[in-house]
C-alpha cells in the first residue's frame, strides 16, 4: 500500500485563538482564561490526546469487529503528565509530555483476558499511538515571510 499524506492548516486568530482546517472540517484550538486565551477550546496538548483517543477508539472499534468480538460503549480515556517548567523555559525539564496513561473501557461478549488481547493488536495498529510512543521524524520547517 502506498504512503498517504495528511495535511492540516493552522491560522492565528485573536489572543490564543488558533483554526485548525483539515480538508473541509475546522476546529477552534485555544487555552483556558487564566493561560492567556478565551477558553473558545481545547489547548494544543488536549487536542494531542483527543487524537489518541479517538484513533484508538476507531482501531479498537474495527479490530473488535473483525475478531468476532463485540465492542460496545467503548470510552477511551487518555491523560498526559507534562511539567509547566519545561514550556516556561526551564533547562531542567522538557516541554513535551512526560507520560501518557490510556484507559479503555468497554462492555464486550468476551472474558477480560481475551479482550486485552484486541486491545494489545490495537496499540500495534493505531497510527497515531504509535506515531507518539515511537517518535517520528520532524522535518526542517519551509519558513514564508511576507513583509508588513
Amino acid at each position: 500500500m502506498a504512503d498517504k499524506t495528511y495535511k492540516v492548516t493552522a491560522t492565528k486568530g485573536e489572543s490564543a485563538v488558533v483554526t485548525v482546517q483539515a480538508r473541509n472540517h475546522s476546529i477552534v484550538i485555544d487555552e483556558p482564561a487564566g493561560q492567556g486565551g478565551t477558553d473558545m477550546g481545547m489547548n494544543p496538548v488536549e487536542l494531542l490526546l483527543s487524537s489518541i483517543a479517538s484513533c484508538l477508539a476507531l482501531t479498537l472499534s474495527i479490530y473488535s469487529e473483525a475478531m468476532g468480538v463485540k465492542a460496545q460503549n467503548i470510552e477511551i480515556g487518555v491523560e498526559g503528565l507534562i511539567d509547566s517548567a519545561g514550556m516556561k523555559g526551564s533547562r531542567k525539564a522538557s516541554p513535551g509530555l512526560k507520560k501518557i496513561q490510556v484507559t479503555v473501557n468497554a462492555q464486550s461478549n468476551v472474558e477480560p483476558e481475551t479482550f486485552q488481547q484486541v486491545v494489545d493488536l490495537v496499540l500495534l495498529r493505531c497510527p497515531v499511538e504509535d506515531s507518539v510512543a515511537h517518535g517520528v521524524a520532524f522535518e526542517e520547517p519551509i519558513v514564508n515571510i511576507r513583509q508588513i
